[in-house]
């Protein structure tokens, strides 16, 4: 009997092992984003303000993977659906989730596992390389995010105009930061 126990709990401890490495990793990349978003520099012109979220849902995607990336984004969005300060400046609630913004936080979801995607295909393994799956990645959240935004505004071209515009310099810097720290990030991270 101790033999089959002693197999019994072999068998099942990678699993749970795994099974909590994954929500450790999940956790840590919702908390990840949450504290890039408390980056907030509000834009007159639009109710889309201009963030650090960006920046940091394409580094844990690229570390995370697909799976793994779109669960954390997914977690971000409940945490603060459920009135965790998580969201721009430390909004939170169901109110500011559907808002102006709900479109570029579901994209953070789409964009985690198509970046995540990419990045287990090996384009994150060199800055040069990188580059690829951040700039799909920011496409993906532009893409959403400009949807949802002509809905709320009226029309695709306000959303044009105020949810993609204002933000396209400062994406690209973005996504050239998480491309240089993903090195770093790697390191960290074993």
């Amino acid at each position: 009997m101790t033999t089959l126990a002693s197999t019994l709990y072999l068998r099942a401890f990678p699993r749970m092992a795994g099974w909590l490495r994954d929500l450790i990793l999940v956790s840590a990349g919702a908390l990840f984003v949450a504290v890039f978003a408390q980056v907030k520099i509000p834009l007159p012109f639009t109710p889309v303000p201009l963030t650090g979220q960006t920046f940091a849902v394409l580094l844990a995607a690229a570390l995370l993977g697909s799976k793994r990336g779109a669960a954390s984004m997914a977690l971000y969005a409940a945490l603060g659906a459920f009135g965790l300060p998580v969201f721009a400046g430390g909004a939170s609630g169901t109110s500011y989730l559907i808002g102006a913004t709900f479109g570029y936080l579901i994209g953070f979801v789409i964009a985690a596992y198509a970046v995540g995607l990419l990045a287990e295909r090996g384009l994150e393994r060199s800055v040069r390389t990188s580059i690829i799956p951040f700039l799909v990645g920011t496409f993906v959240i532009y893409l959403c995010g400009a949807a949802w935004l002509s809905v709320f505004l009226g029309s695709f071209q306000k959303a044009v105009l105020g949810g993609i515009v204002p933000f396209l310099i400062g994406d690209a810097i973005k996504a050239a930061a998480a491309a240089l720290a993903l090195p770093a990030a790697w390191k960290l991270a074993k």
